[in-house]
This record gives structure tokens, C-alpha cells and sequence, in this order.
């Protein structure tokens, strides 16, 4: 049942987000109330998939060694540097076109590489389909692109400061829920 919660949740996320891309004619006609409906689904979303995730029995696809530890944690680290990026417009943003779906796209594969359950590779494998395929329907709907300007030197740091305490914050939670995130 879990299992299926979290698939639903998953399919409910990328249906959202995939709104625009997929109907842009339908999802124009709803104006700015649109907005409102697609918020309520991610949402949703994002509920149905901490409850699958968290309930769903253990099956044991393969074992990490525990050296990936560290390469998802560093992996992480990036993650949350390019999603911040992508507001602040500091590099990758500048050489990158989608910023936070490449960040996504690390915070998937950093998972998968520790996690070796099914339930842990339904969810973050099928985050990382999204992230893909959400690049392909945007580049495909947008084709041109034209990499912003450096921002100031302020920018990097107050990316890096962000970055550094929302890793700890994340740590904090995993650490909350069980889950200690950095070797034994």
C-alpha cells in the first residue's frame, strides 16, 4: 500500500509540474488561480511521498559500501550550492541553464547511491526521471538561452553561508527522524 502511496505521490508531483509544458493551453486559461492549483498539488504531492516513503517496508535491493557516505554528502552540499545559485546567479547559474533541476538531479543520484531499498530507489530514481525529463520538455518549449551576468562577489558568499547552514539544518532533521547522515 505504501509503495503505492509513494507512486502516486510521485506521479502527482511530476503531473504538476508538468502541467504548463504538457497543457499550456489549459493551464493559461486558469489565470493566476492556476498558481493556487498547482501549489495544492505539489503539496500533496510532497505529502503522499513522505508517507509512502516512510512507511514502505524495507526490500533490500543492493548495499551501499560505506565509503558513499562521503560522496553524498559532498554531493549534497553541491546540490544545495546550485539550487541556491540559480536565485542568486552565481556560477553554475552562469553556466548552467537549469540550475535547480541540475541540483535536484545530484540530490536524486547522491540518495540513490547511499540508499539501496526499493522504496528509496522508486522515490529518488523517479525524482530523478523528473529532473530529466523536465529539461527536455523546457529546452524543447524554450530552445534560447542567455546565461545571466556574474553577480557581485556579496552574492558568493551569502550563497556559501546559506549553503553551509541549510546543510547543517538538513542534518539536523535527519538526525530528528533517525537517520544519522555522516558515517559510524
Amino acid at each position: 500500500m505504501y509503495f503505492t502511496i509513494l507512486a502516486l505521490g510521485l506521479a502527482l508531483w511530476s503531473g504538476a509540474h508538468f502541467f504548463k509544458r504538457l497543457a499550456p493551453e489549459k493551464r493559461a486559461a486558469m489565470g493566476d488561480k492556476g498558481k493556487g492549483v498547482v501549489a495544492v498539488a505539489i503539496v500533496a504531492a510532497i505529502v503522499l511521498m513522505v508517507i509512502g516513503y516512510r512507511g514502505a517496508d524495507f526490500i533490500p535491493v543492493w548495499s551501499p559500501p560505506p565509503f558513499l557516505t562521503h560522496v553524498n554528502n559532498t554531493l549534497m552540499v553541491f546540490a544545495l550550492w546550485m539550487f541556491g545559485a540559480a536565485k542568486s546567479g552565481v556560477w553554475p547559474a552562469t553556466k548552467i541553464r537549469h540550475p535547480q533541476l541540475a541540483s535536484i538531479k545530484t540530490f536524486a543520484l547522491a540518495h540513490l547511491l547511499v540508499n539501496g531499498d526499493l522504496a528509496s530507489i522508486l522515490l529518488f530514481g523517479g525524482l530523478l526521471a523528473w529532473s530529466v525529463v523536465s529539461v527536455i520538455l523546457i529546452n524543447k518549449a524554450e530552445p534560447d538561452w542567455t546565461p545571466p551576468a556574474a553577480p557581485p562577489t556579496k552574492k558568493l558568499v551569502t550563497t556559501a553561508i546559506i549553503t553551509v547552514v541549510v546543510f547543517f539544518v538538513i542534518t539536523f532533521i535527519h538526525n530528528w527522524l533517525g537517520v544519522w547522515p555522516f558515517p559510524a
